[in-house]
């Protein structure tokens, strides 16, 4: 097992009051998240951001600037941490597309920003912190 941290990134897409997020299963439960994964050798975190986003949903952006690192520690049967992610946020402006799940993601679709900060579905870790930095500086 690695002990270095795998990076990825997220692609955080906003269009009116909505947010762009994606369903899919980490644990056996179905959580919320924003579209994105693992950054490839040679590539930076703000292009692997707009290629994710565009595998996982069909949706075209622009990278606009990074927002902040997200540390997701998963651990093991005995409590020890088995994987470590580093997230980089990304955020990104909409240009086209309807979001259509493909890849590795159940769904893919806008939900409006009430929904994400009021807890009214089940999240990812830190996806309301993410979109409430997201809102303020985009």
């Amino acid at each position: 097992m690695s002990r270095i941290p795998l990076l990825a990134s997220l692609a955080v897409v906003l269009k009116d009051d909505h947010v762009l997020l994606a369903r899919r299963e980490r644990g056996g439960v179905m959580l919320w998240g924003f579209p994105g994964g693992h950054v490839e050798w040679g590539e930076t975190a703000m292009a692997a951001a707009v290629r994710e986003l565009a595998e996982e949903t069909g949706v075209t952006a622009t990278a606009e600037r990074y927002l902040t690192n997200v540390d997701v520690l998963i651990a093991g049967t005995n409590g020890a941490t088995q994987v470590h992610y580093l997230l980089a946020a990304v955020l990104c402006r909409y240009v086209e597309g309807t979001p259509l799940a493909a890849d590795d993601i159940a769904e893919a679709r806008w939900v409006p920003f009430a929904d994400v900060l009021g807890a009214r579905l089940t999240l990812h870790d830190q996806v309301a912190e993410v979109l409430t930095l997201a809102r303020a500086v985009g």
